[in-house]
Protein backbone atom coordinates (compact mmCIF):
# COMPACT_ATOMS: atom_id res chain seq x y z
CA UNK A 1 0.00 0.00 0.00
CA UNK A 2 1.53 3.06 -1.16
CA UNK A 3 0.31 5.38 2.31
CA UNK A 4 2.03 2.76 4.03
CA UNK A 5 5.70 2.80 1.82
CA UNK A 6 5.09 6.44 2.56
CA UNK A 7 4.98 6.54 6.05
CA UNK A 8 7.77 3.92 6.68
CA UNK A 9 9.71 5.81 4.27
CA UNK A 10 9.88 8.69 6.51
CA UNK A 11 10.55 7.07 9.74
CA UNK A 12 14.07 5.43 7.99
CA UNK A 13 15.07 8.81 6.63
CA UNK A 14 14.66 10.25 9.76
CA UNK A 15 14.91 8.03 12.32
CA UNK A 16 16.73 4.25 11.22
CA UNK A 17 20.04 5.74 11.85
CA UNK A 18 19.43 6.75 15.08
CA UNK A 19 17.31 3.70 16.45
CA UNK A 20 18.36 1.19 18.84
CA UNK A 21 18.49 -2.54 18.39
CA UNK A 22 15.75 -2.91 19.57
CA UNK A 23 13.55 -0.25 17.93
CA UNK A 24 14.63 -1.40 14.49
CA UNK A 25 13.74 -4.97 15.78
CA UNK A 26 10.09 -3.97 16.48
CA UNK A 27 10.30 -1.63 13.12
CA UNK A 28 10.83 -4.99 11.11
CA UNK A 29 8.53 -6.96 13.06
CA UNK A 30 6.04 -4.21 11.84
CA UNK A 31 6.65 -4.82 7.95
CA UNK A 32 5.58 -8.44 8.49
CA UNK A 33 1.95 -7.27 9.51
CA UNK A 34 -1.05 -7.35 7.20
CA UNK A 35 -1.30 -4.02 4.94
CA UNK A 36 -4.86 -3.92 6.00
CA UNK A 37 -4.32 -4.41 9.88
CA UNK A 38 -1.10 -2.17 9.49
CA UNK A 39 -3.73 0.62 8.14
CA UNK A 40 -6.50 0.09 10.58
CA UNK A 41 -4.17 0.58 13.29
CA UNK A 42 -2.54 3.87 11.27
CA UNK A 43 -5.60 5.42 10.76
CA UNK A 44 -7.44 4.64 14.07
CA UNK A 45 -9.77 2.30 13.17
CA UNK A 46 -8.34 0.08 15.41
CA UNK A 47 -6.44 -0.04 18.49
CA UNK A 48 -3.06 -2.05 18.15
CA UNK A 49 -2.88 -4.63 20.33
CA UNK A 50 0.88 -4.82 20.64
CA UNK A 51 1.84 -2.44 23.36
CA UNK A 52 6.14 -1.62 21.25
CA UNK A 53 4.12 -1.77 17.70
CA UNK A 54 1.53 0.44 18.96
CA UNK A 55 4.29 3.11 20.52
CA UNK A 56 6.08 3.16 17.42
CA UNK A 57 2.94 3.78 15.11
CA UNK A 58 2.29 6.65 17.53
CA UNK A 59 5.72 7.72 16.53
CA UNK A 60 5.57 7.80 13.13
CA UNK A 61 2.29 9.12 13.11
CA UNK A 62 3.63 12.53 14.67
CA UNK A 63 6.83 12.64 12.07
CA UNK A 64 6.36 15.93 10.36
CA UNK A 65 5.47 15.95 6.56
Amino acid sequence: MRELDQLFERWLANRWEQASDAERAVFLRMLDCEDDRLWRWFMGYEACPDAELAELIARIRALPA
